[in-house]
């Protein structure tokens, strides 16, 4: 029997211990005889994946964003409409006229013109997006963030490990069954700090209040059962430790220099740009910023251009910052939507939902960038080279974070449920 399945499971104390745990305690002894499998040696290097400090920040373009006027323009074509091509700095790609700075950044990005899907519904899309799975009854599958969190997320910040900025459109999920601890911390403006997150009283009194809660929710679960208040209890917790952190600070935009906020632009998706990569800074370990409003299905040329004009700048702007800092190196940038817009215009002007090809754009995290993944019909109807699965590409995020794709976590009736249960990783993407 290969040593993968005999270390499943080990025991620790009559209690059945977790595979990683077990492999941490055999790890060195087996990498020295060179007898542990590709995954196993990913399970054993997620510690030193956190201290290396891997991150991911998902642009999330809630609606599905035309694909015709932003990665994959079709000017030859009449499908393509109005939207003009223009050139990048990589010779040879070329995407719409509406990503100008985005197209001198292009020697960092990795564009897929060539995902498929099933899902042309919002709610069903969107989720299977978020999580790498459809909807299942009964099962709390946790969406990425919480699994890169699970996965590589630093337990002892004061920090949330999971940040979402906006609103994240149809289905973004949480925690799920990985539980409260894996939930997002949500902001609905980039440009002010978590609300209550500043204690009423002073800190002395604000520490005895919570213990004088302890000691009332001691009694109560006493009575009525600890599980009851426990995860109010993490909550807790998990809130006070990060308001009376210095480290709030990351949450204040007016801290960034007038010549950076000037390089991401104005409005709420580029201070999320600026924030995302700011929490990155404290120790966040996966952001999410939204960008909605895609879903044009009328006067989609207009309405496409000013939503592009918002994250145009901002994007390239995160991409450069990350690379100048040197950053990029470690840090995944992922654009997304649930699917991208249908070939033909319709008589509103407009574009219905289309998954059977759309566009994923990535950059860093050792992601070759310059390239395009891919390829559709000259009409853009169909994906005629290297089709993409959603499966594939949650193979392709998590590979790059460093996270073994078929790790499996418990769901809560005990079923183990891998990462990712399909799909190869797209590995032309990985450098």
């Amino acid at each position: 029997m290969p040593l993968q399945h005999q270390i499943n499971v080990g025991l620790r104390g009559g209690r059945v211990a977790s595979r990683r745990d077990f492999l941490r305690n055999v790890g060195a002894a087996a990498t020295t005889a060179g007898v542990l499998s590709w995954t196993d040696r990913v399970a054993l290097a997620a510690s030193d994946l956190r201290r290396r400090g891997k991150r991911c920040i998902l642009l999330w373009m809630a609606g599905g964003p035309s694909q015709f006027e932003t990665f994959s323009p079709k000017p030859d074509h009449e499908n393509g409409g109005a939207t003009k091509a223009i050139g990048t700095s990589v010779s040879g790609i070329q995407i719409a006229e509406n990503l100008p700075r985005i197209a001198q950044a292009m020697g960092d990005i990795a564009i897929i013109r060539s995902m498929a899907s099933k899902e042309g519904s919002h709610p069903r899309a969107s989720f299977l997006m978020h999580h790498g799975y459809l909807p299942m009854g009964g099962v709390k599958f946790p969406t990425l963030g919480a699994n890169v969190a699970h996965q590589i997320g630093d337990a002892s910040s004061e920090l949330p490990s999971f940040v979402r900025i906006g609103r994240g459109g149809q289905n973004p999920g949480n925690g799920g069954f990985l539980g409260v601890d894996y939930d997002p911390l949500i902001l609905a403006n980039a440009d002010r700090p978590p609300e209550n997150s500043r204690p009423a009283t002073d800190r002395a009194r604000y520490q005895r209040r919570l213990g004088l809660l302890k000691n009332l929710e001691t009694s109560f679960g006493a009575v009525e059962g600890t599980d009851v208040v426990a995860d109010h209890r993490k909550l807790i917790e998990a809130s006070s430790e990060m308001i009376l952190s210095p480290k709030m600070e990351a949450f204040d935009l007016d801290l960034e220099d007038q010549r950076t906020r000037d390089e991401y632009g104005q409005g709420q998706f580029a201070s999320g740009c600026l924030l995302a990569r700011r929490l990155l800074d404290f120790g966040v370990t996966f952001v999410e910023v939204t960008l909605n409003g895609w879903d044009t299905h009328d006067e989609n040329a207009q309405r496409t251009a000013d939503l592009c004009g918002q994250f145009d700048q901002p994007m390239a702007a995160l991409i450069n910052d990350l690379k100048r800092t040197g950053q990029l190196n470690d840090t995944l940038v992922i654009w997304m939507g649930e699917f991208g817009r249908t070939p033909r215009i319709n008589a509103r002007a407009g574009r219905d939902h289309y998954p059977r090809a759309f566009n994923v754009a990535l950059a860093g995290c050792g992601v070759r960038g310059g390239q395009v993944i891919g390829q559709t019909s000259r009409g853009g109807e169909q994906v005629t080279d290297r089709p993409v699965s959603p499966k594939d590409l949650y193979q392709t995020i998590y590979t790059a974070l460093g996270i073994d794709p078929d790790h499996e976590n418990m769901s809560l009736v005990g079923r183990p449920i891998r990462l990712v249960d399909d799909g190869s990783p797209v590995t032309e993407l990985l450098g």
